[in-house]
């Protein structure tokens, strides 16, 4: 599945986390009207360019865990880029009630 207009939406609603906040791909997902649907807002975002100013960073999973395997350069990239941002994680997992987003 691949939808331009589900994709455009995703991207709005991502460059919208405030920095310092969070969503989980599921919420996301329903923000974009396809509840159910967190793999596709994680297979959209895995799709983007290295350079992209999309805070892509600030999606996480429904644990409170980045996505990414625990020692990949994106792993540590996102968990840098959310720590410049204040979001502070505990063995590996940030408090989805303090820093989530909706």
């Amino acid at each position: 599945m691949s939808d331009p207009a589900l994709n455009e939406m995703i991207w709005q609603i991502v460059a919208s986390i405030p920095p310092g906040k969070v969503a989980t791909y599921g919420q996301v997902a329903a923000l974009a009207g396809c509840p159910n649907h967190a793999r596709y807002v994680g297979s959209t975002l895995k799709k983007l360019p290295k350079d992209t100013t999309l805070p892509w960073h600030r999606v996480v999973n429904a644990k409170g865990e980045s996505s990414f395997p625990k020692d990949s350069d994106g792993y540590k990239r996102q968990l840098a880029r959310l720590n410049d941002e204040g979001v502070s994680f505990r063995n590996g997992k940030l408090s989805l009630s303090q820093y989530g987003w909706v």
